[in-house]
């Protein structure tokens, strides 16, 4: 029983690719460590802090996925590229992916009460809004910036988890990785271009066509980069922040450089490698400025 439990446990955990909880963290830790210096707390039980921000960042990437696979099973399974994911091709069961699903939720709400009163009110609200997005694909092309918004509230949530409030600067954040999220998501949509428009999905490819979604896709990852400098000049923060953008900017600038309207045979490289490139290089930087500076 045991055994079956955590073969389960280790599918659904690759179902959910758990590993990819690292494009958003960076963001979230960046804006907890923002909150920490320039609200002048003591450094004294920030680890305790980052430790409950982890783990309610992972429970609630970990539900949203796992809901999201449980919500597009038809859709997975009518898709060539998808039907091999593990709900349609019969390696996981709904039940158990609903167990983990709830399970996972629940972690994210104790997580938030244990921070502070705050993050517990609104973890509802946040957990609904990542659900939310699930079926956005359904009504609207806008559904990548929806996403976008899901990652982008990690680093405001970090912000209120270790003061109790919200500073409207750290906004400027959630509106970079926003953008970048989409960005991104924009790209790795392409690949299901036609299976979009043939089955009446809504999808910015579908939309604007492959030439046209990846316009969009570079002037909203534009859009990051002038936040971002933006964000650097609102906190005044030196020079190892100015770095990290500039790092961001020739990351993203590659990762624009891999796809092409009629090449996306490197799309797993533009998607996977370098936007884990990007989260790592860009927490290395502010975190050793705000460290550094504080």
């Amino acid at each position: 029983m045991a055994t079956t439990v955590f073969r389960k446990l280790v599918l659904t955990l690759e179902m959910i690719r758990f590993e990819h909880s690292i494009f958003a963290l960076p963001f979230a830790l960046t804006g907890a460590l923002l909150a920490w210096r320039h609200e002048s707390f003591a450094t004294a039980g920030l680890g305790i802090k980052l430790g409950w921000i982890i783990l309610c960042m992972v429970a609630a990437r970990s539900a949203a996925m796992a809901f999201n696979r449980l919500l597009d099973e038809d859709i997975d399974a009518r898709n060539p590229r998808t039907r091999t994911r593990h709900l349609p091709a019969g390696l996981l069961g709904r039940g158990f992916t609903w167990g983990f699903t709830i399970a996972c939720s629940l972690v994210f709400i104790w997580g938030a009460r244990m921070l502070n009163d705050l993050c517990f009110y609104l973890s509802p609200v946040a957990i609904s809004i990542l659900f939310f997005y699930s079926y956005t694909k359904r009504f609207t092309s806008m559904s990548h910036l929806v996403l976008g918004f899901c990652l982008g509230i990690a680093p405001a949530a970090a912000w209120i988890a270790i003061t109790g409030s919200l500073d409207p600067r750290i906004l400027l954040l959630t509106a970079a990785v926003t953008f970048w999220t989409a960005g991104f998501d924009i790209i790795y949509s392409c690949q299901d271009y036609e299976f979009d428009r043939d089955t009446g999905l809504h999808s910015v490819p579908a939309r604007l066509g492959l030439g046209g979604a990846l316009l969009l896709s570079r002037a909203l990852h534009l859009a990051m980069i002038i936040t971002l400098v933006w964000l650097v000049l609102a906190f005044q923060l030196g020079i190892a922040a100015w770095l990290g953008v500039a790092a961001v900017a020739a990351l993203l600038a590659w990762e624009q450089s891999l796809v092409r309207a009629d090449d996306f045979s490197r799309v797993n490289a533009a998607f996977f490698t370098a936007n884990g490139y990007v989260s790592i290089l860009f927490f290395a930087f502010w975190s050793a400025d705000i460290l550094w500076n504080r």
